[in-house]
């Protein structure tokens, strides 16, 4: 690794009125370098990234790319300076070659025919430099998610990029294919390219990164050689106190089987879909499911949460069939924290007090007739923000004003507490669809140990997770979804992270 700075910023500075989320930082990227760039959720990042990729333009301070100045607010300069960055939701065309998506943007518009056969020779000698395998003419949309990453770079290295901004790079990739990502970073290092490396994975960050650099409230707190970090040491810089693993405990499980599907299918025209699933879930365990977003997860817990309805099989609730209604299944004790905390979790313009009881605003407790019965709504709401230690919003602010981690203590706090006087419908079914998505190293330990005391209480825990360490830490029983399948649920000791990643890609064997 050479000392060559390749990018330079000084005093960035970036306010949102009375925000400041990036406070007079001054950072160096060096020639041949991978920099981690960590912090909590609203620490600053993103802000960062957005201002150096030219999509913001920083109050305060400069930026110098390869010795040259870089024009503010100027995506396209950003490019041409060699900066190219590949985010954490790929930006791909499903109905088009991986050719096609490669070369969009690149070409004038007055040419009369578009220069496939230069682009095509060009792109199979960046993908051979680096060691990419490419296939020019599949359709993305029958790529596996792995290789929709690497099209991804691709894009950006075929634009002659020499700083890679990777956001979250391993966030939906199976272990096999991380692997296969850290080896071509290794690649890319060798060949001179620099590289930002953004994640909430410590164990990875100290892996593949030569530097590491800490943001909190828009400061840079703390930078360091990940040859002499540990990973208690980073996340004490990220939330700026300890943070304790969430400690495995053994399940006080009754054996009991609270709900149960039996050769579940859904419509075979459904993007994400169910063939012929089988699971029990028994009272006091956590069943976690690992698998590529895609493959059925958001059948299986819409099919659990009542938005969805079977074609075949069967789904029972304590013994008893379910009926394809949300208001039904809460009615009875599922509560759901489903994977979209901003679109399908909270209501953003409604009031913090309106989201916590909206999914019991029915109920006698909360209304008569259509009147709502707003003080005992509020003492609720406030009980559950307390409890739940929700911050940064009162009452009567409306919810998309919460942080991500804020906004998941929200959900949270609904779905685990029932009123007072509806004990009768108390958790006992909870489908934790992606509960940690996204959050820092605090708030994941903090959801975390809210759904190990919500089994301790007896509950069920189906959790569908990305984060194959997540599983691996939570999981009673594991089970893997690939293509609709389902692989049998058996003890978390019974798998490896090998195993897991083989039938994450649809390695019959490793069931």
């Amino acid at each position: 690794m050479a000392d060559t700075p390749v990018l330079r910023l000084t005093g960035i500075t970036k306010r949102f009125g009375t925000l400041v989320a990036n406070d007079g930082i001054t950072l160096s990227l060096s020639q041949g370098e991978v920099l981690a760039l960590l912090g909590e959720n609203g620490a600053g990042k993103s802000t960062l990234v957005s201002i150096l990729f030219g999509h913001y333009v920083a109050d305060t301070g400069t930026i110098e790319a390869f010795g040259q100045p870089l024009p503010p607010g100027n995506p396209r300069a950003a490019l041409a300076a060699g900066i190219g960055m590949v985010h954490q939701h790929f930006t791909l065309a499903d109905n088009l070659s991986v050719l096609d998506n490669v070369i969009i943007g690149t070409e004038p518009l007055w040419l009369l025919r578009s220069r496939r056969a230069e682009a095509r020779a060009k792109l199979i000698g960046v993908a051979e430099r680096f060691g990419f395998s490419v296939q020019p003419d599949a359709l993305i949309s029958s790529l596996s998610v792995g290789e929709r990453q690497r099209v991804e770079i691709l894009k950006a290295l075929y634009r002659s990029a020499r700083i890679l901004i990777l956001d979250e790079p391993t966030a939906v990739l199976t272990p096999q294919e991380s692997e296969a990502l850290f080896t071509s970073l290794s690649t890319m290092v060798k060949q001179g390219l620099s590289i930002i490396f953004i994640s909430h994975k410590l164990p990875e960050v100290l892996r593949v990164s030569h530097r590491v650099a800490v943001l909190r409230q828009g400061k840079l707190v703390a930078q360091a050689d990940a040859a002499h970090a540990t990973q208690a040491r980073l996340a004490q810089w990220m939330v700026g106190h300890t943070v304790d693993d969430v400690a495995r405990r053994p399940p006080r499980g009754s054996g009991q089987v609270l709900c149960e599907l039996d050769s579940v299918s859904t419509p075979a025209g459904e993007r994400d879909r169910l063939d012929r699933v089988s699971l029990a879930l028994h009272a006091g365990e956590i069943v976690a499911i690992a698998g590529v977003s895609g493959n059925g997860q958001v059948a299986l817990a819409e099919i659990l949460c009542g938005m969805r309805g079977a074609i075949s099989g069967r789904v029972t609730l304590r013994g008893e069939p379910i009926v394809a209604s949300p208001a039904w299944l809460v009615d009875r004790g599922v509560a759901r924290i489903p994977e979209d905390r901003h679109a399908v979790g909270v209501v953003g313009d409604l009031a913090l007090w309106e989201n916590v009881v909206s999914e019991r605003l029915r109920s006698k407790v909360f209304s008569r007739g259509s009147w709502v019965r707003r003080s005992t709504a509020l003492r609720h709401a406030q009980h559950v923000i307390d409890t739940f230690a929700v911050r940064g919003a009162g009452l009567l602010s409306p919810a998309r004003s919460l942080s991500g981690g804020n906004m998941q203590k929200l959900i949270l706090g609904r779905a685990l507490m029932s009123p007072a006087h509806l004990a009768e419908a108390r958790p006992r079914v909870i489908v934790a669809h992606q509960p940690t998505w996204g959050l820092d190293i605090g708030a994941v330990a903090y959801v975390q140990e809210r759904l190990l005391t919500a089994r301790d209480a007896g509950a069920t825990v189906l959790l569908v997770s990305d984060d194959l360490d997540e599983v691996m830490a939570l999981g009673d029983r594991i089970a893997v979804m690939h293509a609709g399948r389902l692989t049998v649920a058996k003890p978390a000791e019974q798998w490896t992270r090998e195993s897991i990643g083989l039938a994450m890609a649809g390695v019959s064997h490793a069931a």
